[in-house]
């Protein structure tokens, strides 16, 4: 089982309402809801670890995940509020504002965290969960306790509005980096790690040298680059779609690399650590395709596998 581990919310997707007036209509959201939804419809065994309200948005969320076959036994609830990321779409791109004082989701402590079960085999951490206290603290924690026999893949998604401490949120990143196994980053991601006039590949070789197996860049229309511990570069341009909006699309894209993974038998850390480039490059193929998918249509919404043909 893939277990995704961050926040599970509410995005308010802004929608015109009868008499012309705009409106906001409820989606699951959340980084690692969004990855869970998505390897759930794939076919993957996927659970999450979340705090989750029981809360009309509560049950919302909960009905979606049960619907696309995602496994809730590691959710932590509470009668604390949801979450509420209210959308701002502009060309297709989402800005986001956040509704989230002492919500279900950002209060979990590390006294929280339930047993991990057996059939745990690698897990996602990242999105805002990562600089929200004290959640962040507690995730930290979590994947400290993973990495140790776990496949760990990282993708901060760093959202600079949402960054309390500066500080020590890059001191957290920097340490969730040295943990992980898989490392995904945007080029927008790797310019607010370190700042400067440095390049990319500079940049990139900073992340990789901290210890991931593997660290994939993503580029926008410039489609995801992945980088093998060996040397070894891969590239996969991306799939040529009318993009109605961007919401969920990283996180699609996660699901379907990590699903394709699963599929090949490669998430495991001896298996990760002897992959090949053509395993790779294949499975970032099927990631893009996934998330074309999703940026076709409102909200996040992936696809059901037998959607991809």
């Amino acid at each position: 089982m893939i277990l995704c581990c961050g926040e599970a919310l509410i995005d308010m997707i802004p929608k015109p309402t009868n008499t012309g007036a705009m409106g906001f209509v409820p989606h699951d959201g959340g980084a690692s809801l969004n990855t869970s939804v998505a390897l759930g419809r794939l076919g993957v065994q996927v659970g999450l670890l979340s705090g989750v309200s029981t809360d009309i948005f509560g049950q919302q969320i909960t009905a979606s995940l049960n619907a696309s076959h995602v496994n809730a036994s590691h959710l932590i609830r509470s009668d604390r509020p949801t979450t509420l990321a209210f959308v701002q779409l502009t060309n297709g791109s989402a800005a986001y504002t956040f509704m989230d004082e002492n919500s279900a989701g950002r209060m979990i402590a590390t006294s929280d965290l339930p047993e991990i079960s057996d059939e745990v085999n690698a897990a996602l951490f990242g999105g805002i969960s990562l600089c929200l206290e004290p959640a962040a603290a507690t995730y930290q924690t979590l994947q400290a306790k993973l990495a140790k026999k776990h496949v760990v893949m990282l993708d901060p998604n760093i959202r600079p509005k949402s960054i309390g401490d500066v500080v020590v949120y890059r001191n957290r990143l920097e340490a969730m980096i040295g943990l992980s196994d898989i490392v995904k980053v945007s080029d927008e991601d790797l310019n607010w790690l370190y700042p400067g006039s440095e390049s990319l590949t500079s940049k990139l070789q900073k992340i990789r040298s901290a210890g991931p197996v593997l660290v994939i860049l993503t580029r926008g229309g410039d489609g995801a680059s992945a980088f093998l511990s060996d040397g070894t570069e891969v590239h996969a341009g991306i799939e040529k779609v009318k993009v109605v909006d961007t919401v969920g699309a990283g996180d699609t894209f996660n699901a379907g690399f990590l699903a394709k993974l699963s599929e090949m038998g490669l998430l495991s850390k001896d298996a990760l650590r002897s992959t090949s480039g053509e395993d790779i490059q294949t499975a970032l193929k099927f990631a893009a395709k996934v998330a074309a998918v999703t940026v076709s249509r409102a909200g996040a919404n992936p696809p059901w596998r037998h959607e991809l043909t």
